[in-house]
């Protein structure tokens, strides 16, 4: 029995849900416990695209047990479209395979709306890159204490007080953009997501544990990357929520004494969606390339992403908020072709070098990223079944990777489909 939790190291988008779904096999449950649908996850299993916002990617394995726990903020109607996915792929999503904390939050109508109101007030340099979702307005609403639960929508007379409190608030503060809200039509909407949710709704922290006590592999999956956690990430360019693996106990009533590994999924370069600070960012044709290669668009947002170097920097500060006991190495595929690589090992902010992303956002932006320079190589990878069979200046690249992170290697991707896959270590095999 083991209970292993998988981060993104970076800004996100490094594959964890391939990852993931492959560590799913290994695994009796698996637990989303941050985000909400801001985050996606896209897998590609036998040939087939498989892109999810709020259910773990651990569904796609019948036998498994998937959970969403008390740190996810939940949209009823994204949750309700996915499972109509699923279901439209022979995938049915039922009680018995899917349970919702009680204690998550939902995001409401006027979440939206304020998260649009906002941005859209904010001058072009200090905009965050919002996907609009409503997600931190709901994070903010579940810190204030006026947020609903999951488990209220089970009260209708709790919910009904609720919502009326909220709704005359939040027509104040949209007061000044023109909108509305109408008390009833929303009430009527939930009661709708009510009746089919319902079902789903249980104490997830309770049932973990009784898991952990019968011996089950319990799996955590992260969304979003290290840099984007609210406290550790580059503030204000950031999610609404923790995004480091210390969050995954939070995130789900699982105490800390229990989790036995954690791994970083890295990127082998380095992309960033929306705003904010970015040091090894290419604004060239090798970035281009990568982007182009690499299929650098969000899952979520469709937007594409920013591409750069490696950053070796936020990938050792990741080994440290994190605990990493292993790293899961994606997309060196997409390197192929490279004669050289750089990785970023420190930077210049003036004539002082750092080597942390440091906390003021303005130095952060000003960053220069102080490279090495390593060979590349030139043959495809997507076929490589064996780190031996990797060429030599890959397994080089690899092995730089491990020593300035300090962190081995669990995982190497060379490709999106589950077959392209080199385990090192088993992450579950660790008692």
């Amino acid at each position: 029995m083991a209970n292993v939790v998988v981060v993104g190291t970076q800004w996100g988008d490094e594959g964890k849900g391939k990852i993931v779904d492959l560590l799913t096999g290994y695994a009796d449950y698996v637990v989303r416990f941050q985000g909400g649908n801001n985050a996606g996850h896209t897998l590609v299993v036998d040939g087939q695209k498989f892109v999810f916002h709020l259910i773990p990617s651990g569904i796609l394995n019948v036998d498994k047990k998937c959970f969403i726990g008390n740190g996810v903020v939940l949209d009823p109607a994204v949750l309700l479209t996915e499972m109509e996915e699923l279901a439209g792929n022979g995938l049915a999503v039922t009680p018995e395979r899917l349970a919702i904390s009680e204690n998550a939050h939902l995001i409401m109508p006027y979440h939206r709306m304020l998260d649009l109101a906002s941005e859209a007030g904010m001058a072009d340099d200090k905009k965050i890159g919002t996907t609009g979702r409503g997600i931190g307005p709901c994070y903010g609403d579940k810190i204030l204490r006026k947020g609903i639960k999951m488990g209220e929508l089970r009260d209708e007379d709790l919910f009904k007080d609720k919502l009326r409190d909220n709704i005359r608030e939040k027509n104040l503060l949209l007061g000044g953009s023109g909108a509305s809200l109408s008390f009833d039509e929303i009430y009527g909407q939930y009661m709708t997501y009510a009746e089919k949710l319902i079902p789903f709704v249980r104490n997830v922290s309770v049932e973990l544990d009784k898991g952990r006590k019968a011996g089950k592999n319990i799996l955590f999956e992260g969304a979003q990357g290290t840099q984007l956690d609210i406290d550790h990430g580059t503030y204000p360019f950031v999610t609404s929520s923790n995004t480091v693996a210390g969050n995954a106990c939070v995130g789900s009533g699982f105490g800390p004494a229990h989790i036995d590994a954690v791994v970083g999924v890295l990127k082998a370069y380095t992309t960033r969606v929306g705003e904010g600070p970015f040091p090894t960012e290419l604004f060239d044709d090798t970035g281009e390339s990568i982007q182009k290669k690499g299929g650098e668009f969000g899952a979520t947002t469709g937007r594409k992403r920013r591409c750069g170097w490696l950053d070796a920097v936020i990938g050792q500060e990741a080994a440290r908020l994190n605990g990493l006991t292993g790293l899961a190495i994606t997309k060196l595929d997409v390197l192929s072709g490279q004669p050289k690589i750089k990785i970023a090992t420190s930077y210049l902010d003036g004539s002082q070098k750092l080597t942390a992303m440091p906390g003021n956002i303005r130095q952060a932006a000003r960053l220069q990223p102080v490279y090495e320079e390593v060979s590349g190589w030139q043959e495809e990878l997507d076929q490589v079944s064996s780190l031996d069979d990797l060429p030599a200046n890959a397994r080089d690249y690899v092995k730089r990777i491990e020593d300035l992170t300090e962190t081995p290697a669990n995982i190497i991707s060379v490709g999106p489909g589950r077959e392209q896959t080199i385990m090192l270590r088993n992450p579950f095999a660790t008692k």
